[in-house]
C-alpha cells in the first residue's frame, strides 16, 4: 500500500508537470495535494515498516517529536488545499468567464504558500508545546506512530493547556476550512440548478465529482479517528480509523482523479508514451 500510494501520487505528479494541458490552477493544486500525500504517508508507515521488521517497535523521544511535527503540519496542509481546491471549483463553476484572470498563477502560488505558512505555525505551535509535556516512567503508546492526542492523555505534568490548544486549533483549522468547503459547494449546487440543459449540468458537476468525494472520504476517515479516540478502551479502533486517514485516503486518491477525469487518463497515456519511447530510443 505504501509503494502504490507514493508510485500513484507521483505518476499524478510527473503527468501534471509534464503536460502543458494540465497546467491549469485545478491541476497545480492537485499536484501539490499528491507531494502532500506522499509526505504524510512517508511520515509514519516507513517506521512502522522497520518495526514489523525488526520486532522493535521503540522509537526515540525526538523521533516520536519529529512524527508529531510533521504529521501535523502534513495533514494541516491537506486540508487547506482541499479547500482551495474547493474555492477553485467555486470559481471555475460560479464565475467562469472571469476564472483565469481570478486564479492567476500569482494568486494560486499566494494560496499554496499561505497553506504552509499556517500548516508549519500550527505544526510548530502543538510541537513546542508537547515538548513541555513530562512523562513518568517508560512510555507505551497504544498506536502506531506517535500520535500527538495519545502523547497528551500519556503525560504526568498537566496538560489542561495542550488540551486547549488542540482543541481549538481543530474547531479553527479543520473546522474553518471544512465551513468554507460547505459555503463553495452550496454556491456551486446552487449555480448547477440554473442550469437549463441536462448536459451543462453533467459536465460542470464532472469538474467537482473528484475533488467532492476525496473531500468527503478525509472529512469521514478524520472523523472516525476523533470519534474512536474520544470513545473509551478504543485504542485498536482509532488505530485502525488512523490507518485509514494515514494510509489508504492518500493512496486512493489518484485513482479517484485518473479514473474520474479524462485529462488525467490522457496525460499518463501521454506521459507513458513518452518514457516508453525514450526508452526505446536509449537502448536502440
Amino acid at each position: 500500500m505504501y509503494v502504490i500510494t507514493v508510485f500513484g501520487n507521483l505518476l499524478l505528479i510527473l503527468a501534471v508537470s509534464s503536460d502543458s494541458h494540465l497546467h491549469t490552477p485545478m491541476y497545480f493544486f492537485l499536484a501539490n495535494l499528491s507531494f502532500v500525500d506522499i509526505c504524510i504517508t512517508s511520515t509514519t508507515v516507513p517506521k512502522m515498516l522497520l518495526n514489523t521488521q525488526t520486532q522493535s517497535k521503540r522509537i526515540t523521544y525526538e523521533g516520536c517529536l519529529c512524527q508529531i511535527y510533521f504529521f501535523v503540519l502534513f495533514a494541516g496542509l491537506d486540508i487547506f488545499l482541499l479547500t482551495v481546491m474547493a474555492y477553485d471549483r467555486f470559481v471555475a463553476i460560479c464565475h467562469p468567464l472571469h476564472y483565469m484572470v481570478i486564479m492567476n498563477p500569482r494568486l494560486c502560488r499566494l494560496l499554496v504558500l499561505l497553506s504552509w505558512i499556517m500548516s508549519i505555525l500550527h505544526s510548530l505551535l502543538e510541537s513546542l508545546m508537547a515538548l513541555q509535556l513530562s512523562f513518568c516512567t517508560e512510555v507505551e503508546i497504544p498506536h502506531f506512530f506517535c500520535e500527538l492526542n495519545q502523547m497528551i492523555h500519556l503525560a504526568c505534568s498537566d496538560t489542561f493547556l495542550n488540551n486547549m490548544v488542540m482543541y481549538f486549533a481543530a474547531m479553527l483549522l479543520a473546522g474553518g476550512p471544512f465551513v468554507g468547503i460547505l459555503y463553495s459547494y452550496s454556491k456551486i449546487i446552487s449555480s448547477i440548478h440554473g442550469i437549463s440543459s441536462a448536459q451543462g449540468k453533467y459536465k460542470a458537476f464532472s469538474t467537482c465529482a473528484s475533488h467532492l468525494s476525496v473531500v468527503s472520504l478525509f472529512y469521514c476517515t478524520s472523523l472516525g479517528v476523533y470519534l474512536s479516540s474520544a470513545a473509551p478502551q478504543s485504542s485498536h479502533a482509532s488505530a485502525v480509523a488512523s490507518v485509514m486517514y494515514t494510509v489508504v485516503t492518500p493512496m486512493l486518491n489518484p485513482f479517484i482523479y485518473s479514473l474520474r477525469n479524462r485529462d488525467i487518463k490522457e496525460a499518463l497515456l501521454r506521459f507513458s508514451g513518452l518514457t516508453a519511447l525514450k526508452g526505446s530510443i536509449v537502448l536502440g
